[in-house]
């Protein structure tokens, strides 16, 4: 389900949606949660607002940037653009999903290795997206990368370096 929010606005936003006290279970990162959908209509709110979960960034609400990019059970999202209400019974992995407290995922820390991120707020949606990537496609050509990281934005225009970080974890 596609969270649409030019007919939230005319719906009556979340006044509208607060009045419905619908309450979704998922997995989050591993965790089993249970959110309002309701209060929090997007999965981008209920992440950030009620799960406190702040790697996961707004970027353009419109789906078109990355910085809310989350992976539902393995697959790309822009969180933005998805209905809590649809996620339910579903897995969701975020950007604090990734790695564990004694390791970064080798992801993450190939973006350190090779200074892949300058400000830093496209980070986790370019991580996760190249996990999935990744995840499909253990060897992906250049042009492959190319298309898996389209629609991902770095406003820093830092894509050099984040086509090393890739290079990097496809080469170890």
């Amino acid at each position: 389900m596609v969270f649409d929010m030019n007919s939230f606005a005319l719906t009556g936003g979340l006044s509208t949606l607060a009045d419905t006290a619908e309450v979704v279970s998922f997995t989050v990162n591993g965790k089993k949660v249970n959110v309002n959908a309701g209060h929090y209509p997007t999965l981008l709110l209920a992440l950030r607002e009620s799960l406190h979960l702040t790697g996961t960034k707004y970027g353009c609400g419109e789906g078109q940037c990355g910085a809310c990019t989350v992976l539902i059970d393995g697959k790309v999202e822009r969180s933005c653009s998805v209905a809590t209400a649809s996620v339910v019974n579903q897995s969701v992995v975020t950007i604090e999903g990734l790695g564990s407290d004694d390791a970064l995922h080798p992801v993450q820390q190939a973006f350190i290795d090779e200074g892949a991120m300058q400000c830093g707020y496209c980070s986790s949606g370019m991580v996760l997206a190249i996990v999935a990537m990744l995840m499909e496609n253990p060897k992906p050509s250049d042009s492959e990368i190319v298309d898996a990281m389209n629609g991902n934005i770095c406003r820093c225009c830092n894509y050099t370096r984040i086509h090393a970080a890739i290079q990097r974890v496809i080469k170890a």
